[in-house]
């Protein structure tokens, strides 16, 4: 069984940065992508970032430059991170986790972790 859990939102000022992680507890053999989105109040959820099984990145235009996503790899857990930097009051929303995983077949989420920008 694949679990995901986020952690490392909070409330910070614009400017400044957060670091989310997300563990996946469970084995992933194999993956397509390694994903974070984002979904502000009555908007809908948006990619924001993904990584590849080969490493390669992909960011939403809003966040190039000041976002990265990264993998963690340990022989008993995975962790996917995001580093945000510059953080702006538009990146307010709640922070999810996906892995879409081959081996396992399955696209898994997290919980979810909120992230607030405000002064």
């Amino acid at each position: 069984q694949v679990h995901l859990v986020e952690s490392g939102g909070g409330l910070v000022q614009p400017g400044g940065s957060l670091r989310l992680s997300c563990t996946i507890s469970g084995s992933i053999f194999s993956f397509v992508t390694m994903d974070w989105y984002r979904q502000a109040p009555g908007n809908q959820r948006e990619l924001v970032a993904s990584i590849t099984d080969t490493g390669n990145t992909n960011y939403t235009d809003s966040v190039k430059g000041r976002f990265t996503i990264s993998i963690d790899i340990d022989k008993n857990t995975d962790t996917v991170l995001l580093q945000m930097n510059s953080l702006k009051p538009e990146d307010t929303a709640v922070y999810y986790c996906r892995v879409v995983s081959t081996f396992p077949w399955g696209i898994y989420w997290g919980q979810g972790t909120q992230v607030t920008v405000s002064s």
